[in-house]
């Protein structure tokens, strides 16, 4: 079969046959999340002890570098702490075993981020030219390093400084804090999850440019209206105390800059190709 017959093929596809492709790349990513969550549900010592109760400690390293950080410019000991002073508990019956199957879901997700993004690609790749198939690598590298940046972001930043402003806060001293384990991981997993998401800025925007939603003038002249944005998603994800939202708005306000920056290339990259075309 020539390269047209192959191409010719694809285009007859009926949208039943495209709903029947949609869905094995569905069950694969799918069986690939249940295969990681299973091994994360085996080690389980390590997803909890280490992983998610490691911003519970006074060890954990962000709270080591505040400390520092807070030491230097005169906060005193803002940051410094042995303990923080509340508990995780399960009142349910099966609040633990529950935590346990949904919480090593997540960890599948995040690790078979890739193969989910290369599964998506798969599916999309036929309706794009050669040489935006060839760029396939490219974009499952990037959206992963991403995906992963955020990750890291909103577990060694986004999260501890949840925990310890949310940990430590009190309406009265008559009220102490007893967190539902739930509620605990909830919190973990919505920060880690959240900030893996925004990390994707770039490749929305790349996306975007592409089928000519978005342009650099469109993303420059509503870069006010963004920044609200910005700090909105900051006080969504994080506590609702000015410190915190400034260190999570400070990367996000980076990565739109560098959107506005692909969103030109995009467009410079474009208008090449149009020119060498005599479009």
């Amino acid at each position: 079969m020539t390269k047209s017959q192959n191409l010719s093929s694809e285009k007859e596809m009926s949208f039943l046959d495209h709903l029947e492709e949609l869905r094995w790349h569905l069950i694969r990513s799918t069986l690939a999340v249940v295969i990681l969550a299973t091994l994360a549900f085996l080690a389980k010592d390590f997803i909890f002890d280490v992983l998610i109760f490691g911003p519970k400690s006074a060890d954990f390293p962000t709270y080591k570098l505040l400390c520092k950080i807070a030491q230097t410019i005169g906060f005193k000991d803002s940051f410094c702490f042995e303990e923080l002073p509340f508990r995780v508990q399960s009142r349910t019956m099966g609040g633990q075993f529950s935590a346990h199957i949904w919480t090593s879901i997540t960890a599948g997700f995040i690790v078979a981020f890739p193969y989910i993004i290369y599964e998506f690609w798969k599916f999309l790749s036929p309706g794009l030219r050669t040489k935006e198939r060839n760029s396939a690598k490219g974009f499952i590298f990037i959206s992963s390093i991403l995906f992963f940046t955020g990750v890291l972001f909103g577990y060694y930043i986004v999260t501890p400084l949840s925990i310890n402003f949310l940990g430590t806060y009190q309406v009265s001293g008559q009220v102490h804090n007893d967190f539902d384990l739930s509620s605990y991981i909830a919190l973990v997993r919505a920060s880690v999850i959240a900030s893996g998401l925004i990390f994707e800025l770039p490749i929305i925007i790349y996306i975007l440019t592409k089928i000519g939603i978005v342009t650099p003038e469109y993303l420059r002249k509503y870069r006010k209206f963004a920044l609200v944005i910005v700090l909105i998603l900051s006080a969504i994800i994080t506590p609702p105390d000015i410190a915190s939202q400034i260190i999570v708005s400070i990367p996000i306000v980076i990565l739109y800059e560098i959107s506005i920056y692909i969103s030109k290339a995009v467009i410079k990259k474009e208008n090449k190709k149009q020119k060498e075309q005599g479009v």
